[in-house]
């Protein structure tokens, strides 16, 4: 449930968001969306994942809306999100055909196509460069043009999962394919126990520290302790629909930016040991969610007692939506219930309350 009923006098209301827009602004420079959607890209990517909202023109517009707060954002995009028709659903997505432009494994050093860094903080040193506030935006684009311009484009060479060969070898989990119709949780109600597709969206969409923070107890000893991601990929995947007059035949709409992991863990089968695996997708660059997903995934598909094998717990409490709402709700009037509690205490403060009331 997400609370956004406010209930006190009109004037002072709307001096609220009167002031609301001063503190949205507070100088004389514009902020422009193309430089809100350019560069902060990691935080796009958020703000689309965790609406579940694949524009990232409309959450920069979102993120300048509401001063740049993740949980505001997402609450914007998902209520507009909720006024648009749903016409199509997509085919599924087959990643080892994706573009890919960074892709690592932590399990095996030499994999097939090679790794690929791509662009990442993981080995930047972490210091502050104060140069930045004399950098000149326009003679980076510049430059950045001339060696584009200077490079020669490489032919796209889809790669296989990693996977794939353990998959041969029958050492790993595999899911069976099937034509079951995926859930869609933003037409159906959550129930438990839920089915893998309707995990998975959840997760996908789910606050990226609550999901970052059940994982990391996973990691601590709460579950399987230490996975290793034996696959993560970013890269561009194409999005197709059916064609309405041929079935065979699909319609390309585009591509759109994912974060793709694979988490591998031991497990057994009967007296054989084998390799359980987790997976993660999501929008953008965003791999640490995924990971955490991935990592997720595993651990519910587990089950046991600790809180992150809980899918009603993980799965339930990790939408921003809902836990910002009803957290926000608090700041709402409550005067009645609180009166009432504390009549209830004084009552219990005065001695003579129980023969009066006799």
């Amino acid at each position: 449930m997400a609370y956004v009923a406010v209930s006190g006098g009109q004037e002072a209301i709307e001096k609220s968001i009167e002031l609301l827009n001063f503190f949205r602004s507070k100088t004389d420079k514009n902020l422009d969306l193309e430089a809100i959607e350019k560069k902060l890209n990691l935080l796009i990517d958020r703000v689309m994942s965790e609406a579940g909202f694949y524009t990232s023109t409309y959450a920069a517009l979102a993120l300048k809306q509401c001063e740049g707060s993740v949980e505001e954002a997402v609450f914007l995009l998902r209520a507009y999100r909720s006024t648009l028709n749903r016409n199509y659903y997509s085919l599924p997505v087959n990643t080892n055909k994706m573009r890919v432009i960074r892709r690592i494994s932590a399990a095996f050093k030499d994999i097939q196509g090679g790794q690929i860094l791509g662009a990442t903080y993981d080995y930047t040193h972490r210091l502050m460069n104060f140069d930045l506030d004399k950098e000149s935006s326009e003679n980076i684009y510049q430059q950045m043009c001339i060696v584009l311009g200077q490079e020669k484009p490489l032919p796209v060479t889809p790669c296989e999962r990693v996977s794939t060969q353990l998959k041969k070898e029958g050492l790993i989990d595999q899911h069976s394919e099937n034509n079951e119709k995926p859930c869609d949780i933003t037409k159906n109600i959550l129930e438990f126990p839920c089915k893998r597709s309707a995990r998975l969206q959840t997760l996908s969409r789910a606050d990226t520290g609550f999901i970052s923070g059940l994982a990391y107890s996973a990691l601590r000893g709460f579950g399987q302790v230490h996975p290793t991601v034996g696959e993560l990929r970013t890269g561009y995947v194409s999005l197709e629909i059916p064609y309405l007059f041929d079935d065979k035949e699909a319609i390309d709409l585009g591509e759109i930016l994912i974060s793709e992991v694979e988490c591998f863990n031991e497990t057994s089968e009967g007296h054989q040991l084998k390799i359980g695996v987790g997976y993660g997708a999501v929008f953008g660059r965003n791999e640490n969610k995924a990971i955490a997903m991935a990592i997720l995934d595993r651990e519910l598909e587990n089950k046991g007692a600790n809180p992150p094998q809980n899918e009603e717990f993980v799965l339930t409490h990790g939408d921003s939506l809902e836990m910002n709402g009803f957290i926000s709700h608090l700041k709402l009037p409550h005067y009645v219930t609180f009166q009432s509690k504390l009549d209830a205490i004084r009552k219990t403060r005065n001695p003579n309350s129980h023969e009066s009331q006799l």
